[in-house]
């Protein structure tokens, strides 16, 4: 098809070629960074935590008053836990996941660096924190039993023996080899510490240094006496197992307060709340920004088949069949979103740099600019359809009577 004629009536109305091209351009710029931003969040939320997500519950505790022999009274816990029916696995930790409590520690491979490493997640429990968080172990072993110690044994002996890494952590501090073996230095003391062991996955509590580090954890043999407690269960139980779970630690220690309990799977659903958020708020900004921009398609190329009803019925007189009017209203959309696509690549990038600036924004993939592309020449298609099929159905007697 010749697209002379095309170009010349496009000349002819500038003002509101403009004004879809310009219409076009703002969608796509925004568009592209709203679905990158869409897609980051819901990877984010399926992140991979390394736990039996569905199985666990835990409990925040505080007592009144101080307690001469915590570690003590935190073994008549446990016991009183693990006898619960229902229950798998418990252990006192220093937190679960996401669970508004972050352990960190600055992690090095040499004694004398002056720049750590890497800074990674803490975990502390005891004999059955593996199993509670149902950890994989796919290098190495589990801690051995003299290995573990309580906290307050620490203030005298500030040496711990073993640690268990992620799997990130490892490839990470010792690319392309087994970090078996091999002695880690932290701020927990002066003396090296001995990895023993790897696992899968274990997210990290919070999210310092960003998605890379998102699997940088760190599990430590130590006993606690802090009244935090995680507990492994059938998924169906929770409820059941959850409440039997505070009615014990109410009974071994009637002063004690419990600051806060619930399933693991709420604790997750707290953290993303605003993640979600964000997602569905970009949804519907997307489809706004897309409802409006094939609105101005079709009001802009009804009102040309309403101004050219008699250049149309002359087409149509001379032979021009339907197919070609149609094809010809296409054809001027199709090059209508081109030259606002072409603006709104340039836009997105733009406005990409504007937020990698200003709100440590990550770069956009340029794979998100051909889908923004593809779905806006799509969207033009579509909304131009029913006023391109009107015009060509534009009697050629039209024609006849208009001239």
């Amino acid at each position: 098809m010749d697209i002379r004629p095309i170009l010349s009536t496009l000349r002819r109305h500038k003002t509101a070629s403009a004004l879809i091209v310009l219409e076009i351009a703002l969608s796509c710029a925004i568009v592209c960074n709203a679905m990158f931003l869409i897609g980051t969040r819901l990877e984010r939320m399926d992140r991979d935590t390394g736990m039996a997500n569905d199985e666990i519950v835990r409990i925040n505790t505080a007592g009144i008053g101080t307690d001469d022999n915590a570690a003590a009274a935190a073994k008549t816990d446990l016991a009183a836990l693990r006898a619960i029916p229902g229950v798998k696995f418990a252990t006192s930790t220093n937190h679960v996941p996401f669970d508004n409590s972050s352990w960190n520690s600055s992690v090095s491979i040499k004694p004398d660096q002056q720049i750590p490493s890497l800074n990674a997640g803490v975990y502390l429990g005891d004999e059955q924190l593996l199993e509670t968080f149902d950890l994989k172990l796919i290098v190495g072993r589990d801690f051995l039993p003299e290995e573990y110690a309580d906290m307050e044994s620490l203030q005298n002996d500030s040496s711990i023996p073993s640690t268990i890494l992620t799997r990130a952590m490892s490839e990470k501090l010792f690319p392309g080899e087994s970090a078996v073996g091999k002695l880690l230095y932290d701020t927990w003391g002066s003396k090296p510490i001995k990895v023993v062991g790897v696992v899968e996955s274990l997210i990290r509590p919070n999210d310092n240094d960003g998605p890379a580090a998102a699997q940088y954890s760190m599990l430590l043999p130590i006993r606690l006496a802090n009244g935090r407690f995680a507990i492994r269960t059938a998924p169906e139980r929770r409820a059941e197992v959850l409440k039997a779970a505070v009615a014990a630690l109410e009974k071994t220690n009637r002063s004690r307060i419990i600051r806060d309990q619930g399933t693991f799977t709420e604790v997750i659903d707290e953290h993303y709340r605003q993640d979600k958020a964000m997602v569905w708020l970009l949804g519907a900004v997307c489809i706004a920004l897309l409802v409006v921009t094939a609105l101005g398609i079709v009001g802009l190329a009804s009102f040309w088949v309403q101004q050219r009803t008699k250049q149309i019925g002359v087409r149509r007189a001379l032979g021009a069949t339907r197919s070609q009017i149609l094809r010809y209203f296409q054809t001027e959309n199709f090059l209508l979103a081109t030259m606002g696509i072409v603006l709104g690549m340039l836009g997105a990038y733009g406005l990409n740099q504007l937020l990698m600036t200003y709100y440590e924004f990550p770069r956009l993939p340029e794979i998100y600019l051909p889908i923004g592309a593809v779905a806006l020449w799509l969207l033009g298609q579509i909304a131009v359809f029913g006023p391109a099929k009107r015009a060509a159905a534009v009697p050629p007697a039209v024609a006849t009577r208009s001239v």
